[in-house]
């Protein structure tokens, strides 16, 4: 990769990261405001998206007949239909709202990029493959990342203005490390100029892992949960000497495992967050309460049943839907994000009035035991979500490895050799894995939903 593209990038990225900064004290301020102003802010950034996209998105324009965006509030988007996963890859070209910009040229954004950049009109355009397992392409605008990033960062900066936190400080970013993937952008973020940053890539051999923590000497760490949760392990084994003041977590469910571990090893406060690339930053612990404050600022969540009908605090939810305030460019409006959430009961200790979810479990059951060894479901995802060539997979464990389906016309040598390296860093130094190409993979014959990873019975 020549190291011009990477310098263009960090010019661009150095300017993207001021605005971040310059924008924090109020996204912090807001954390603090009562009830009655975080609402009224909500309601006219909704109003404010809702009339936006209903002029410069087809596919929205048809779905707000009954909606008046000037009036609109909260409880009018039960009015709007579910906007699927499905549909948001489908009908790309009509929900999106800037002249120009439509999926085949973010796919030659993400084919000709050598590094993470900036199109000319200062998008940047990701893929992941979800945990839907349908391939995903998916674009932010400037002031979106503005906002997202100060979403995902802002209860540390709180944190540690009220603990009185000062001095040099150095972060630790343990993710995907290059592109597609929004998640290093979206935390490799210095939120004091005096920062210092490292990116340590997640997938790496787990020793490598340990030596670029170990020399990185982090005051923050911040990454996948279940690479943090290993971490501390190491730590507490006497394998890696590090004393992170404060540790976050994202991407994956952290399990009570992983916490227990982080609490064992560093006795350092814990902001999990969770968020997906179309939303952003759905909610994030403040480090303190129990659960998950919801950006409520900037997003809507619709706990809703089978039929998308919303419920009550106190009744089961079949699924959430999101509405992304801060995304002008791909709007997401009342968007079926696949997890179940709780509403927590009371005020926070923290003294915030961001309402609380309890932590979101995810799909656990999309991971794979190997006996003593745990598989994350986002090793597979890493390398068949991102594929172009790969429109559907289907991952079925086996003794020794997986067998792969997938749909479309991917190089299957080159991705069985990916999948053999991903697998490495969790324990399985020389897997077994085929990958087959099929003309579809069979859904559930009554619910016909499609299950992505199927586990050994």
């Amino acid at each position: 990769m020549p190291d011009e593209d990477r310098t263009a990038y960090q010019r661009l990225r150095a300017a993207h990261l001021s605005a971040v900064r310059a924008a924090l004290d109020d996204h912090v301020a807001r954390l603090d405001r009562p009830r009655a102003a975080i609402e009224r802010h909500r309601t006219e950034r909704l109003r404010a998206l809702l009339g936006w996209a209903r002029e410069r998105s087809p596919f929205h324009a048809a779905r707000m007949d009954e909606v008046d965006p000037a009036t609109a509030t909260v409880a009018d988007l039960a009015r709007l239909p579910v906007m699927t996963k499905a549909q948001a890859q489908e009908e790309w070209d009509a929900i999106v709202t800037t002249p120009g910009l439509d999926r085949a040229g973010a796919e030659r954004v993400l084919a000709e990029q050598r590094w993470f950049s900036y199109t000319p009109q200062g998008h940047q355009v990701f893929s992941s493959g979800g945990s839907s397992g349908v391939r995903g392409v998916y674009v932010w605008d400037w002031e979106q990342y503005v906002a997202l990033a100060c979403l995902a960062w802002r209860w540390q900066v709180r944190a540690d203005r009220a603990t009185g936190v000062d001095g040099p400080a150095r972060l630790a970013v343990l993710s995907a490390g290059g592109p597609p993937h929004a998640s290093t952008p979206l935390f490799d973020v210095a939120t004091d100029a005096s920062t210092e940053t490292v990116v340590i890539p997640a997938a790496a051999p787990f020793d490598d892992v340990v030596k670029a923590v170990a020399d990185a000497r982090p005051t923050a760490l911040v990454g996948y949960a279940s690479v943090i949760g290993r971490l501390a392990r190491a730590s507490l084994a006497g394998e890696l000497d590090v004393r992170p003041l404060r540790v976050s977590t994202n991407s994956e469910p952290l399990t009570e495992e992983d916490r227990t571990a982080i609490g064992a090893a560093w006795g350092a406060p814990v902001h999990n967050l969770w968020g997906s690339t179309e939303i952003g930053v759905q909610a994030v612990g403040c480090g303190v309460g129990d659960g998950l404050h919801v950006s409520d600022d900037e997003v809507i969540l619709e706990r809703v049943d089978a039929d998308g009908r919303p419920v009550g605090p106190d009744e089961p939810a079949a699924r959430t839907l999101a509405t992304g305030l801060a995304g002008r460019t791909f709007p997401f409006v009342r968007y079926d994000l696949g997890d179940e959430v709780t509403l927590l009961p009371g005020t926070c200790p923290c003294g915030s009035a961001m309402p609380r979810v309890a932590a979101v479990a995810g799909r656990r059951d999309d991971d794979f035991r190997y006996g003593g060894l745990l598989v994350p479901a986002s090793a597979f995802r890493y390398v068949l979500g991102t594929d172009p060539r790969i429109s559907e997979y289907q991952v079925h464990q086996t003794p020794g490895g997986a067998d792969v389906l997938v749909v479309g016309s991917p190089d299957r040598p080159a991705v069985t050799t990916a999948l053999v390296e991903a697998l490495q860093p969790y324990g399985l130094p020389d897997a077994a894995v085929t990958v087959r190409t099929v003309d579809r993979i069979p859904r559930h014959s009554s619910t016909g939903k499609l299950s992505r990873f199927v586990p050994l019975r």
